[in-house]
């Protein structure tokens, strides 16, 4: 009987702490190399006076690799300030452990691209990818973010990274300061 509840517990444990298979929407390895990405997930979503912001990050990996994918876009019906990507431009992540990441931008000036849709409103897309330095890549897998900060070009913005964020956009249940700690193994 001991034995039976020692493998019931075993089990539950196990499963308990099974990671997740990493989901990519791109995974490409042919001649010239690899590429994959993983799915897009919401890190931040804001609305205020009538403007929507939101950030998400895909994790890639480039011939072994890895790298981040951020994506802004901005949603309103007055005017939208474009927010640069420059090769001076970096993510900044605070730990809760207290260490700060820095991710730095690949030398590609990046201003988004601007779309009106059919309800009158301005969309400003933005794309900036992010490399990791080597000695911050295992801190990201240890403790989960607690503050976000964008240098742009021009300015900085911080963002509070939150444990749940239930998006207003699509209804589905995010865990934005865990991110790196579920996915990172994704691009090892």
């Amino acid at each position: 009987m001991k034995q039976l509840i020692t493998l019931t517990f075993f089990l539950l444990t196990f499963t308990a702490f099974a990671q997740k298979p990493c989901e990519y929407s791109t995974n490409v390895n042919d001649s010239i190399g690899s590429y994959k990405v993983t799915n897009e997930y919401m890190i931040s979503e804001k609305y205020f006076g009538g403007t929507f912001d939101y950030v998400f990050f895909a994790l890639a990996q480039t011939d072994g690799l890895p790298a981040l994918n951020l994506q802004l876009i901005q949603k309103s019906k007055d005017f939208i300030k474009a927010n640069c990507f420059d090769k001076n431009s970096k993510v900044f992540l605070q730990l809760e452990n207290g260490k700060i990441v820095t991710l730095i931008h690949i030398d590609k000036e990046s201003c988004g691209t601007l779309i009106r849709d059919e309800k009158g409103f301005d969309n400003r897309i933005n794309t900036g990818i992010f490399m990791f330095m080597k000695d911050n890549f295992e801190d990201l897998k240890k403790s989960p973010v607690s503050i976000m900060r964008i240098k742009y070009l021009t300015t900085v913005e911080d963002y509070i990274v939150k444990r749940d964020l239930t998006s207003e956009l699509n209804g589905k249940v995010y865990h934005p300061n865990t991110y790196f700690m579920e996915n990172i193994r994704c691009v090892e």
